[in-house]
């Protein structure tokens, strides 16, 4: 992976501490045309990368002009793309936990899938750039409202707020670690899991002790 480690994560921290204001970005623009051009440009981004050429060249002469805004709205509407595969795949989950609800939505959202994370490293260094950092802190802020929204979670005031946090520090960690590793589905489904019991211990303690910040901002109930 090319990208910068360090830059990486300034990213990421700074996307988690946008997600205190509690104001979910505007949708992107969708529609079947766009989706399933960004479908066939994730299928070579990996090695071709991020480009109005691979575009063209994977979806057709004129597919350009699906993404007006150029490549970084491109990259943003993939990032979509894929929340929205994620929403869909867990629609007919049967499982009654909330906190396994979101363990599966991490997983399909991450999948060990190494077209998926070369595709993924290829956008991060688009959203690293300057044109792309707003870009990239809106993706984030809708990914993780996506995995509560995959995972039926219906909070609302601040407990919506705090869990979005919760869950923010939690998906940069596990995206770093699939970036890296995530070839390896069982050393990263063992990521997540330590991960997330983590949260959980971090909510009881908070509740026990009678800390201010609501039990619920851990991802599980």
């Amino acid at each position: 992976m090319s990208i910068l480690p360090g830059k990486l994560e300034q990213a990421l921290s700074l996307a988690v501490a946008t997600l205190a204001a509690g104001v979910m970005p505007a949708p992107m623009e969708r529609d079947a045309d766009r989706d399933q051009a960004l479908r066939k440009l994730a299928a070579v981004a990996g090695d071709k990368g991020w480009s109005m050429a691979t575009l063209r060249s994977a979806a057709g002469p004129d597919a350009d002009l699906l993404f007006p805004a150029g490549v970084v709205e491109m990259v943003e509407a993939w990032s979509d793309l894929c929340d929205r595969a994620m929403v869909d795949a867990m629609l007919d989950t049967e499982e009654p936990r909330l906190s396994q609800r979101v363990r599966q939505a991490i997983l399909l959202r991450l999948p060990p899938d190494e077209q998926r994370r070369a595709a993924a490293a290829k956008a991060m260094t688009v959203f690293l750039s300057i044109k792309g950092q707003k870009a990239f802190r809106r993706a984030w802020l809708r990914t993780v409202n996506a995995i509560w929204q995959a995972a039926q979670d219906d909070a609302t005031g601040l407990t919506y707020v705090s869990k979005r946090l919760s869950l923010g520090g939690l998906y940069a960690s596990v995206f770093l670690y699939w970036l890296a590793r995530g070839s390896d589905a069982v050393g990263f489904e063992a990521f997540v899991d330590r991960r997330l019991a983590d949260v959980l211990r971090i909510g009881r303690i908070k509740a026990r002790f009678g800390v201010s910040a609501p039990p619920s901002s851990a991802p599980a109930q």
